[in-house]
């Protein structure tokens, strides 16, 4: 089955070490998202990067401590999205939030069809 529609998608950035409630921030958002029952939301893990505060977040053998850049990518309608927009505000301390209009095309299997396939 293939859906059109118009929706809005969060690009979320802030540090593997960042904490909420003493939890994974990336976990406690995932958490919210998926009570919320949000559209889509993925993690990213990144290489190396830097943000507001202007320290270098990265990952590496070298070091004892991994701080990666971690990016998570959400995306539902506008109104899911803004159920969601109050519990960033609270949960994230130092990132970014990128907010934009996207055209989503979502392939799903037919109910129907997957029914009677054993």
């Amino acid at each position: 089955m293939k859906e059109e529609f118009s929706a809005r998608m969060l690009r979320v950035h802030f540090g593997e070490d960042d904490k909420w409630q003493g939890k994974p921030l990336h976990e406690a958002i995932l958490d919210i998202c998926k009570e919320l029952a949000i559209a889509e939301a993925v993690v990213f893990r990144g290489i190396e990067g830097y943000g507001s505060a202007s320290r270098i977040r990265h990952t590496s053998i070298w070091r004892l401590s991994k701080d990666a850049p971690i990016q998570m990518t959400i995306i539902d309608t506008e109104a899911q999205i803004a159920k969601l927009l109050p519990h960033l505000d609270a949960m994230v301390e130092e990132g970014l939030v990128a907010s934009s209009t996207v055209e989503v095309i979502r392939y799903s299997r037919n109910p129907a069809k997957d029914a009677s396939q054993p």
